[in-house]
């Protein structure tokens, strides 16, 4: 049965935040490419410049933007306004990435003509866009999209609807056409039928690797459609030698437990030398146990939120049993702290004797260790992963470093730097199934727009020197 209305609940307390119509995928689409010419034809500098605008808009909105984040996705007020800030800043960086990765360049030619490279935009792009970073990660796609000269059709998660549509307004606020950038609501039905759309030219993913390779596998046999696929990741963070064993535990900490563990960049395994794994697991321990986990709102300010909704709550604590009657060895236990809201406690659990670990991205506040002998056996533990998106080495030489970066299969690589936190300022993506080589953020300008080679002169000059007869 058709869903005819989506809505979004709080996970912090169970209330209604928002409720909307069902979009119309053909209209939806048909306005966009009605209108995608008008926009693509627009002078650089004015799209620039509405983009600007965009920002400043957002900035005047920025308390309220922060509040539905909160409200919507249950993460605390203070990251929530971390991520708008984010949204701010996304339009210089990406102003500035679209003039280094597109750029109009001169070529050498012969004949005294002109060889040149030019890039033009694909037409219209579906961006669907991710519940844990509803306004930020969709934003990383949609605002180099329009810089280029896409028209946009984002389909926001139906778990953060509201934050979507608030996104929206600002762009159209700023005096971008509501056809230019248009709000998909809806459910799975109708993201597989965007994607699937004759009208779309390319799509924009953010989210679980199980959808992207869905969408992957539905445009298999269409090349022309541009794909970029951000699925997260099965992340590992290695610990070897340092003094600084405080520090370390609260990087660890930081990979693993900020936003509730629901960034794809967290680290979900942590891989520890065994010489000194009872005290980083004491000194982990021992933080994780003064996380406060509470309500957006809540003061003094929470650490981390509940994970976005009941059923999550669920498959997270399954896992974590799972994982205890597979040999498993409870560090920190998870709790849920309340029946009827999706809370959960920091867990940690040492799955060293665990047999046949499963290779699968548990989205959620749930920390794996493995203990190990040797530095070899720390990257090959770190590379026992279908996924390849993120990845960090606290402690160690510059000479580990350099092995670890050398060995590691990732997109992020970091040295005593957490395994999230990653800069727009720098190429984001990963491979395996955490992407398909289209890195988001500094490069988002390279899958939305394509590159035109010409030769060119003004008039027409040329000879056939051999292979005709003479008149």
């Amino acid at each position: 049965m058709a869903v005819a209305e989506i809505v979004s609940y709080e996970p912090a307390t169970g209330e209604e935040v928002w409720r909307g119509k069902v979009g119309d995928v053909d209209e939806v689409v048909a306005r966009a490419r009605r209108a995608w010419p008008t926009w693509a034809a627009q002078p650089l500098a004015t799209r620039i410049e509405l983009l600007r605008r965009f920002a400043n808009e957002v900035r005047k909105d920025a308390d309220k933007l922060a509040t539905m984040i909160s409200r919507e996705t249950g993460k605390p007020l203070w990251e929530a306004r971390t991520e708008v800030e984010s949204v701010i800043n996304k339009v210089e960086i990406s102003v500035r990435a679209y003039a280094d990765r597109t750029s109009q360049r001169k070529l050498d030619s012969a004949l005294q003509g002109t060889a040149a490279l030019r890039h033009k935009p694909h037409g219209v792009l579906a961006v669907l866009g991710p519940y844990n970073f509803p306004a930020h990660l969709p934003n990383g796609h949609i605002v180099p999209a329009l810089i280029a000269g896409n028209a946009v059709v984002f389909k926001p998660s139906e778990k953060t609807p509201a934050t979507g549509e608030m996104l929206a307004q600002c762009f159209h606020r700023a005096g971008i056409s509501a056809a230019v950038v248009q709000v998909l609501v809806g459910g799975p039905e109708q993201g597989q039928a965007l994607v699937a759309h004759d009208g779309i030219d390319g799509v924009l993913f953010t989210g679980s690797a199980h959808a992207g390779i869905a969408i992957n596998r539905k445009l298999a046999s269409n090349p022309g459609k541009m794909v970029a696929l951000e699925m997260g990741g099965n992340n590992p963070i290695v610990m070897w030698d340092t003094p600084k064993m405080q520090d370390a535990a609260s990087l660890i900490v930081q990979s693993a437990f900020t936003s509730a563990g629901q960034r794809c960049t967290a680290a979900r395994r942590l891989i520890v030398k065994a010489s000194i794994y009872d005290e980083v697991i004491d000194e982990v321990k021992r933080l994780a146990d003064r996380v406060i986990v509470g309500a957006p709102f809540d003061d003094p300010p929470p650490f981390m939120g509940p994970v976005i909704d009941n059923r999550t709550a669920d498959g997270l604590t399954e896992s974590f049993v799972y994982l205890l009657s597979s040999g498993g060895r409870p560090i920190k236990h998870m709790v849920r702290l309340r029946d009827d809201l999706p809370f959960l406690s920091p867990a940690i659990i040492d799955v060293t004797g665990v047999a046949e670990r499963p290779d699968v991205e548990l989205f959620g506040p749930l920390l794996q260790v493995v203990k190990v002998d040797d530095f070899d056996q720390a990257i090959a533990e770190a590379n026992n992963t279908r996924f390849g998106l993120s990845a960090s080495l606290i402690g160690g030489s510059p000479q580990d470093y350099n092995r670890f970066w050398a060995n590691i299969r990732a997109g992020v690589v970091n040295w005593n730097r957490p395994t999230n936190g990653a800069s727009s300022a720098a190429p984001f993506g990963g491979v395996g199934l955490s992407g398909n080589h289209r890195p988001s953020a500094y490069y988002a300008a390279d899958y939305c727009a394509y590159p035109v080679a010409s030769t060119e002169m003004d008039q027409p000059r040329a000879s056939i020197g051999v292979g005709l007869r003479s008149d």
